[in-house]
């Protein structure tokens, strides 16, 4: 899928999160909806993407952000958390009640 195909919801919650935070960011979780099925299958990748991050807060940041000046550990673990919350958010979300544009 594409992440036009998001719910209004999921893309606000998660890449519109991540865009205000890094550019860097946002491009990873956009990434990730070509793996991904439908809304609900998108949401529970991005959330395993967290947890996969959080194991390894250096490696991540390293791995994600391409900026010269990278974030910090406690700045990508506060925006990775909210992110992580406004997934839980959206899951609690029926589908049918959810906005899509397509």
């Amino acid at each position: 899928m594409d992440t036009d195909e998001l719910s209004n919801e999921t893309y606000k919650a998660v890449l519109i999160t991540a865009e205000r935070f890094n550019h860097n960011l946002t491009l990873q979780f956009g990434l990730l909806a070509g793996d991904c099925s439908d809304d609900n299958d998108y949401l529970q990748k991005a959330n395993e993407l967290i947890i996969k991050w959080g194991k390894d807060l250096p490696k991540s940041i390293n791995d994600i952000f391409f900026d010269k000046a990278k974030p910090g550990i406690s700045s990508f673990t506060n925006i990775i958390l909210e992110i992580k919350n406004h997934i839980e958010k959206v899951i609690n979300i029926a589908i049918d009640k959810r906005k899509f544009e397509f």
